[in-house]
């Protein structure tokens, strides 16, 4: 008997599988990303985007241009991670599609009136039509699918933004929760201890691996005390009543900058703290329990968090470890995507690989790194070996942290 296709919502496969198996995903990451357009349309916010952030219609119609741009118009597409970044791109089959939604979008003098509904549809509909069958005529190999999964990844991580920009502009998602539910109130756990080990940064497949996620060499780690589970808004919310956004003790010099010029007294969208925890949700203010992962925290945030409780946060190295040995003791981590110790940086399997799309950090920037997923990201994107590059300011996000004992 044979055995029974992976589920459509298994991280592995979606790095792995044949092309019978991609087909269906990008249908399905398609139908998400339609899902959410719906749920704009219909509160009327397709438009305007949040502050600081894309309008949903870009976004959604991101999605078509990146898989068309990575599939469709990549001549060299069947050379895999051999094509070079920088090659003749095919003319896209909507005229207007790379000054609606390629790098140079929004830009001034880029301005371009943007798609009505029934224009964003078609596009989608069309680019995803020929993604399919290109993908039908594809051979088996990783070469040859690597464009095709890497478009599954991209669309699955827009299901996060997407989600975030929900969340700015008042947009409840779907009622019936398939477009993901929010984190979970859980029961406090003490700190896990995980002696000293070894482990092996990163990943170096097989199949499709993300550049940021290209391994690193074994390295030995210490023994380390680490949070079972992400801070919780009843931990947070101490900080907040002991004062400490008024107390610079806690912060770095640009973290107390930041803080300063945001004017912020608690993490963004929070109403209130005191005498229980009241915060802005999908565009209503809700009441959530002290025990549930505190989220839209900026990597400033957390430090200072961490420098009052007197711990520290993870470096990437340790939360590696205890994500692969501490998880049947208790480590229970997709909450929140969880802040870092250090500066963003290529493990040493990406340094000088170049990818079409992907640019790496830069250290005059100072981004940090996120890693895990959160409740909002989506099931076949729950990877453990999964980073993202931000700036450490950033908090429009489902971003939050854990500590260790400093």
């Amino acid at each position: 008997m044979a055995a029974a296709p992976p589920s459509l919502n298994d991280p592995v496969a979606a790095r792995t599988a044949d092309a019978a198996w991609l087909s269906v995903a990008l249908m399905d990451a398609r139908n998400r990303t339609l899902r959410w357009l719906e749920c704009f349309e219909v509160a009327g916010r397709v438009q305007g985007g949040p502050q600081g952030g894309q309008p949903p219609w870009r976004l959604v119609g991101w999605a078509g241009w990146q898989q068309e741009h990575a599939v469709a118009r990549h001549v060299q597409r069947l050379r895999g991670e051999d094509a070079d970044p920088g090659s003749m791109r095919l003319p896209s089959v909507e005229p207007r599609a790379d000054a609606w939604f390629g790098p140079l979008a929004g830009a001034p003098g880029a301005e371009s009136a943007p798609p009505d509904g029934q224009e964003l549809r078609h596009y989608l509909a069309t680019t995803l039509e020929t993604t399919l069958e290109l993908l039908a005529t594809a051979s088996p190999t990783d070469g040859a699918l690597h464009a095709f999964r890497l478009a599954l990844h991209r669309e699955d991580r827009l299901a996060e933004k997407l989600a975030s920009a929900a969340q700015w502009l008042g947009v409840s998602p779907a009622a019936d929760g398939s477009l993901g539910r929010g984190a979970p109130a859980r029961t406090p756990r003490e700190p896990l201890w995980v002696p000293d080990g070894r482990v092996l940064p990163g990943s170096a497949g097989p199949g499709f691996v993300p550049l940021n996620e290209r391994g690193g060499q074994w390295e030995t780690v210490p023994g380390f005390e680490i949070d079972a589970q992400a801070v919780s808004w009843a931990r947070f919310a101490e900080f907040v009543e002991d004062g400490g956004y008024d107390e610079p003790t806690w912060w770095s010099t640009a973290g107390w900058k930041w803080a300063q010029a945001a004017a912020r007294r608690a993490p963004r969208g929070v109403e209130q703290m005191r005498q229980g925890i009241a915060l802005e949700r999908f565009g209503r203010v809700v009441r959530v329990a002290g025990n549930e992962a505190c989220a839209h925290v900026c990597w400033y945030e957390a430090e200072a968090w961490c420098r009052w409780a007197g711990r520290r946060l993870p470096t990437e190295l340790e939360w590696e470890r205890a994500v692969s040995g501490a998880a049947t003791r208790g480590f229970v981590w997709g909450d929140v995507r969880e802040w870092a110790a250090g500066r963003a940086r290529l493990w040493p399997l990406a340094e000088g690989v170049a990818v079409s799309g992907f640019l790496p950090p830069d250290p005059a920037r100072g981004a940090r790194v996120l890693r895990g997923a959160s409740s909002w990201t989506a099931p076949r994107d729950v990877q453990p070996r999964g980073r993202c590059f931000i700036d450490p300011e950033r908090d429009e996000g489902f971003f939050g942290f854990r500590s260790c004992a400093a």
